[in-house]
């Protein structure tokens, strides 16, 4: 009559098998994308910086002047003048400016996808975490159905008195161990959905996945380290900074060359008017002082920030990587531990045969189901390890 009971324990095996439903993560991840509130503001804030910068190279306005001098003597009439100017910077600092103004909105939509890659990291994050709590769910339901019929059939046996009160209460206080896991695992359910709906703008989702979406097995560290370099927007914003860093510089020597203005005036008393062209030039001496060797300095910054960050985020990375092998290693010799043994039929014999009193028989029972939970525990943070190194695949 027992025997339904060491099922549960089976079943563990065979719910950490399997790699289905790697579309359904991705479908989760494409509603936040779209729905998620945080990444709108950001995007529309992108944009008007992009406004912004643009309009940063805009010419000065023109300037129109006027005179009309009536006062004092004069024997020819009223004396008036009027010119309309304009000053502009030497053509190539446009040019300069207009190449930092590129490179400055690379870095915003860098910015961008940094915020998306956290986002869509966060929300895989809780799918994971969805995907371990529902594999619980599908073996603690199991387990709580079993601890049901056994203590229903020590129902019948103590009404025929052929076990003791003590016995049909253990079996009962087993039975409500399971059903407050249920319980316990549903409400963390539950807390892990309304998360995820924040992601997702507040729209629900509904996910009941049990399996992962993708096999643990991962390339060789150096290969996803030049992945990670070559497509990982934290990466590429280092990148981008010494980028702008050096756009600066070029921008700095440009402003050098003098500044330039040209316009029209007219001028005279009645009877008598002079008109014609004029151009002004400035001449360069105290307004870019030490800027070019500012702008060179923030150069050999920048690289020196960008060289040490990388060199920290691969000693990260290594240790990252190193953990999740270990992880890996002892869950593959975990699970081919657990997988290999035989503990049900043995328990089951052994109490039958009178070896174990039924006590004996549950506790040893709830050691192997531990090793299943721990199993599946271990197996969720692999999971999530791997979410982390492949971060920038998102």
């Amino acid at each position: 009559m027992y025997k339904n009971m060491l099922f549960a324990l089976c079943g563990c095996w065979w719910s950490v098998g399997g790699f289905a439903q790697s579309a359904t993560i991705e479908s989760i991840l494409k509603q936040v994308e779209q729905n998620n509130r945080e990444l709108k503001a950001l995007s529309e804030y992108v944009e008007s910086e992009a406004l912004a910068l643009k309009a940063g190279n805009n010419l000065p306005d023109p300037q129109f002047e006027t005179f009309y001098l009536p006062l004092g003597r004069h024997a020819a009439g009223n004396y008036t003048e009027f010119q309309l100017s304009q000053s502009f910077e030497f053509p190539t600092v446009y040019r300069a400016r207009s190449g930092l103004i590129a490179q400055q909105r690379t870095q915003l939509n860098w910015q961008y996808k940094v915020k998306r890659q956290g986002i869509l990291a966060q929300a895989k994050d809780y799918c994971l975490n969805l995907v371990y709590l529902n594999k619980r769910l599908s073996v603690e339901s199991l387990r709580v159905e079993q601890a049901r019929q056994v203590f229903e059939q020590l129902q019948e046996l103590y009404k025929k008195e052929q076990v003791g009160i003590l016995e049909l209460n253990k079996a009962k206080v087993a039975w409500l161990q399971e059903q407050f896991k249920v319980r316990q695992l549903k409400s963390e359910r539950k807390s892990l959905l309304l998360l995820l709906a924040g992601l997702n703008g507040g729209h629900k989702i509904s996910f009941s996945a049990t399996e992962y979406d993708r096999p643990l097995r991962l390339a060789a560290k150096d290969s996803l380290w030049q992945q990670k370099l070559l497509k990982d927007p934290i990466m590429a914003q280092l990148k981008q900074q010494e980028v702008i860093a050096r756009q600066r510089l070029r921008l700095a020597r440009n402003k050098t060359l003098p500044n330039l203005m040209a316009g029209f005036n007219s001028q005279g008393v009645r009877g008598e008017r002079f008109s014609g062209v004029y151009v002004g030039v400035s001449i360069p001496l105290w307004g870019n002082r030490n800027k070019v060797k500012a702008a060179r300095t923030r150069v050999s910054f920048r690289e020196s920030l960008a060289t040490s960050a990388v060199t920290q985020a691969y000693a990260s990375f290594g240790k990252e990587f190193n953990d999740y092998q270990f992880m890996l290693s002892g869950f593959r010799e975990y699970e081919a531990t657990l997988s290999g043994l035989n503990s049900d039929k043995l328990l089951l014999k052994a109490y039958q045969l009178g070896e174990l009193s039924f006590l004996e028989y549950y506790m040893e029972l709830q050691f192997y189901r531990q090793a299943c939970d721990a199993m599946l525990k271990i197996q969720y943070h692999i999971y999530k390890s791997q979410n982390k190194l492949l971060k920038y695949q998102l």
